[in-house]
């Protein structure tokens, strides 16, 4: 992000001095820390995939009858701490391990299917704040129509600068309160 930032605010000291500068550095930065929470999450939504299909077969495993030693000792989210509690209660208690994995699985695939659906219901509210965000590219665009330069305002005047800054700043206070508003049940970072 950092290095987003640096090449936002160069080009935009190049491209149209200092108010540009800060400008193209906020939404550089902005679009960068998009981009890596969307690795981030996507990455982690693979693991977790892939640890519930790791349950589902060691249970099928299990019922078949099949050793599954040490299996189920790595992995550092809820499902590896529910897998590895289930090892113990079945150890503990004689309970069949199987199913207990089984529950947990099933549990952990509903939990995502709610999520799923909140996500869906929230983004409703994510485009409607990312289409507000772009809204001053389209008043840019009609000062240009009317045969005005608002670019020349926005970045050469006291004024014009004073209300790029604090337009840039509202926006990604907007943006990021509601990524935070959309964010699922533990998912907020």
């Amino acid at each position: 992000m950092p290095l987003a930032a640096l090449l936002g605010g160069g080009a935009g000291m190049l491209l149209g001095g200092p108010v540009a500068a800060l400008v193209l550095a906020a939404y550089g930065t902005l679009a960068a820390r998009a981009v890596l929470r969307r690795r981030t999450r996507r990455a982690a939504d693979l693991a977790h995939r892939r640890d519930l299909d790791r349950l589902g077969a060691v249970a099928a495993d299990l019922r078949a009858g099949l050793p599954v030693d040490g299996v189920l000792d790595d992995g550092e989210g809820r499902t590896a701490r529910l897998a590895r509690a289930a090892v113990r209660l079945a150890d503990r208690t004689g309970a069949p391990l199987a199913e207990l994995l089984e529950r947990v699985e099933a549990d952990a695939r509903a939990a995502d299917r709610g999520l799923a659906s909140a996500a869906a219901q929230a983004a409703g509210a994510r485009a409607t704040a990312w289409l507000l965000a772009a809204l001053p590219l389209g008043g840019i665009g009609l000062g240009y129509a009317i045969g005005v330069d608002p670019l020349a305002v926005l970045l050469h005047t006291s004024v014009g600068g004073g209300s790029a800054v604090a337009a840039v700043v509202l926006q990604v206070g907007g943006l990021l309160w509601a990524e935070r508003l959309g964010a699922g049940p533990g998912r907020a970072a």
